[in-house]
């Protein structure tokens, strides 16, 4: 049997992988595992439940709220909130258990459940393979006054929004300067942010245009968020804004754009926040943690600064792992994930918006200027399908990858990555010019195809 869990809980398509008779039957094994493991020992289990906006995510919550709640646990339901916002009310309001139910960006058919551990992080492989082993097993149910008790948690909303604007204090001008807050465009994606995200940003004292605000349950990161920034830069050129933001579904990935449309991704923003918290001494070991996919000119601009990067495999949970291994405080991806240990347990766009608004009001700078610090090296892209992804190791191909790294030098760099899952090997190429950085990726995917064919 496969496995259920992914990288990033359960996934799928909702009411056809993702039942609610799974969701229901997961949820009571989570809750027996964790007793088992003495999660629960002397007292009575509390579990809190939040979602995005998919109108899947009405039933599939119902389904976990009754297993929960069948195997003797109290549950608070927290409503539409985003990822990190159940992770934070997890640690902040004692929970045993949190549970997300969210497909992150994917579109709205999809669904997910996300499982969190007391203190509001993820659970390891070994619990989750731990609660799939329980799934056939049979258990004994508590009646009467042992069963669990489901209550609305109203003030969800308002507690996220009030840790977030914690982290900033201010970032209104002081009154009689003269000055003007800064307006920020914030493309919710029509998602778990959409209310609590335009309250932050105002909270924090800021001016806000909120766009795709406006969930239905149908039309959650449909043709917007941050995979469409084409949306966010139309609205910050139209508004003449500072900076606007995308978050995804359920707002736990942010990328940014300045006030002419041009994109600044999550190595940018992380290079930012890496040098605002180096500069405020607050930097673990001058040390800031990203992927093996972060851009060559983010690792040549922090290196430069005095600041190492170590890289991990692709994956959130690995730059997380890697984080609390070494007691770093900041890692993220180019995708948006950005991660501060002082303030969350997992990546945050909200957080991640107000701590570089917080960062342009210190300085004094625009998000342009202070995303300047890096250089992008253009990057190529090739996916090469129908091929061995485990034989990367061939000798002829090695050589080829030898002789382009050769041409490249210090100035680039190569990537060979297979998938996980498919007949499929992705090779990146980053290069000083565009042109090259092509020519070199399809040459080196020819030779993949020739070299690795089925």
């Amino acid at each position: 049997m496969a496995r259920i869990f992914g990288t990033d809980g359960v996934r799928g398509l909702a009411n056809d992988k993702l039942t609610a008779e799974l969701a229901l039957d997961l949820s009571v094994s989570a809750a027996h595992v964790l007793a088992e493991r003495g999660t629960f020992a002397g007292h009575r289990p509390l579990a809190v439940v939040g979602r995005d906006t998919r109108i899947s995510g009405q039933f599939l919550e119902a389904a976990v709220v009754a297993g929960l709640a069948s195997a003797g646990v109290d549950v608070l339901l927290l409503g539409e909130l985003p990822t990190p916002g159940v992770a934070h009310l997890t640690a902040a309001l004692g929970a045993d258990l949190g549970v997300m139910l969210s497909a992150s960006h994917n579109a709205m058919p999809d669904n997910g459940i996300k499982f969190l551990a007391r203190g509001g992080v993820k659970l390891d492989d070994a619990i989750e393979d731990a609660i799939e082993a329980r799934l056939e097993e049979p258990w004994d149910r508590p009646t009467g006054a042992d069963v669990g008790r489901v209550t609305p948690h109203p003030t969800a909303v308002d507690e996220y929004a009030a840790h977030l604007v914690a982290t900033v204090g201010d970032l209104a001008p002081a009154a009689g300067t003269g000055g003007r807050p800064l307006k920020v465009v914030l493309d919710c994606a029509h998602g778990a942010a959409s209310v609590v995200g335009p309250k932050a940003l105002r909270d924090a004292g800021v001016e806000v245009v909120a766009i795709c605000a406006e969930p239905d349950g149908l039309n959650i990161n449909d043709g917007c968020g941050s995979t469409h920034l084409e949306v966010l830069q139309a609205a910050v050129r139209e508004h003449g804004a500072d900076v606007g933001f995308a978050l995804d579904g359920d707002a736990d990935r942010c990328l940014a754009v300045d006030a002419a449309g041009q994109v600044v991704d999550g190595d940018q923003i992380l290079a930012v926040l890496a040098l605002s918290l180096r500069e405020q001494g607050r930097l673990t070991d001058d040390t800031v943690v990203a992927t093996v996919m972060s851009n060559l000119g983010f690792v040549q601009a922090l290196t430069a600064a005095g600041v190492t990067v170590r890289q991990t495999a692709v994956g959130d949970r690995y730059v997380l792992e890697d984080m609390k291994a070494g007691g770093y405080v900041l890692g993220g991806e180019q995708s948006g994930h950005v991660i501060m240990s002082e303030y969350a347990t997992t990546g945050d766009g909200l957080l991640t918006a107000l701590q570089v608004l917080h960062r342009m009001v210190a300085t004094g700078r625009s998000i342009a200027d202070l995303a300047g610090v890096m250089t992008r090296l253009p990057q190529v892209l090739v996916n090469v399908a129908g091929v061995d992804r485990a034989r990367t190791d061939d000798a002829a191909l090695l050589a080829a990858v030898a002789a382009a790294e050769e041409e490249l030098g210090d100035t680039g760099r190569i990537l060979l990555r297979p998938s996980g899952t498919e007949p499929l090997v992705r090779v990146m190429v980053e290069a000083p010019t565009a042109e090259q950085a092509h020519d070199v990726a399809h040459g080196l995917a020819d030779v993949v195809r020739e070299r690795l064919a089925i």
